[in-house]
């Protein structure tokens, strides 16, 4: 991003508020901005500002003891897999909320287990692919080429999973 001249904010480490990290984000297309749940779950950028979400990981929920407790009670790796479908399309959500907004969605694990794939809207195409591909193609539309709905990719209508 530094070589690209792209600005950079991130929640936690620039001594702005989260709000405000979020609105100079929103105002400038070309910014990124690096955050924790609290931006996936309660920020609104609708539109071009937003093309790209990353997730670092499979969203796995926190072992504590409330959680085993649930997790019993909720019918084991069911209840973790339901959790985990809700953060993905969250976050998803986040990223396309209308027809015409446009982007990529990338979850950086090469062990995505495809039963989570049920988190993404019905038709939404998904493609593996490695990180060298999902950078060439995030790069790519970030200069110009146009993605297409859903988080795919204007190329060949998939997101990058």
């Amino acid at each position: 991003l530094a070589r690209g001249a792209l600005p950079l904010y991130a929640q936690h480490v620039d001594p702005i508020d989260t709000g405000t990290l979020v609105d100079i984000f929103r105002d400038d297309p070309a910014a990124s901005l690096l955050g924790t749940d609290a931006l996936r779950d309660g920020v609104d950028v609708p539109g071009h500002s937003l093309r790209l979400v990353v997730m670092e990981q499979v969203p796995w929920p926190r072992p504590s003891i409330l959680h085993r407790a649930r997790r019993l009670a909720n019918g084991g790796g069911a209840y973790d897999d339901a959790i985990i479908r809700a953060r993905l399309a969250q976050a998803f959500g986040r990223l396309i909320r209308s027809r015409d907004d446009r982007g990529h969605f990338v979850v950086l694990s090469p062990a995505f287990p495809s039963r989570l794939l049920s988190a993404f809207p019905v038709g939404t195409p998904i493609r593996r692919v490695s990180l060298e591909e999902a950078l060439q193609r995030v790069s790519g539309h970030a200069s110009g080429a146009t993605a297409g709905a859903a988080g795919e990719s204007a190329e060949d209508s998939r997101p990058l999973t």
